[in-house]
């Protein structure tokens, strides 16, 4: 009767032993992973090209005046960015052609639209990818 109650409490420790150390590697590795995602903005800075204002129609006749951020993975990435901003305000020109004004109301609208240039512009790239564009200003006529 002694033994089998020794050899459960036994178990039962060796088990809330792994589950601790278990949890304790978890949070130490998703907090390490969490801040290696968080940028200084010093470096968020280094990959970042600007898109000077940009003016053009819309699908439905208004016109929108609009300038962004474009923030890429790396540096050579900038690099390449630099070097492409006419297709870059090609792309956006492009994009922006096809929308109408209700699509580009509201935060939705904005967000969507930053997602779309992301996905076009990150797909001419060859070296990196483009990490987040920002819309820096923006009117809607």
């Amino acid at each position: 009767m002694k033994n089998k109650l020794l050899r459960k409490m036994v178990i039962l420790l060796v088990i809330i032993a792994m589950l601790g150390t278990a949890s304790i590697l978890f949070i130490h590795f998703y907090l390490k992973a969490e801040n290696r995602d968080q940028q200084t903005i010093d470096k968020v800075l280094k990959t970042t090209v600007d898109v000077q204002q940009i003016t053009t129609n819309l699908a439905d006749e208004c016109i929108i005046r609009i300038s962004f951020k474009i923030q890429a993975d790396s540096k050579e990435a900038k690099e390449e960015l630099e070097k492409r901003d006419f297709q870059v305000k090609n792309i956006i020109i492009l994009t922006l052609s096809e929308k109408t004004e209700k699509d580009l109301k509201g935060k939705e609208g904005q967000l969507n639209l930053e997602q779309e240039l992301k996905e076009k512009i990150s797909s001419i790239m060859l070296n990196g990818k483009v990490e987040k564009v920002y819309i820096t200003e923006s009117l809607l006529q």
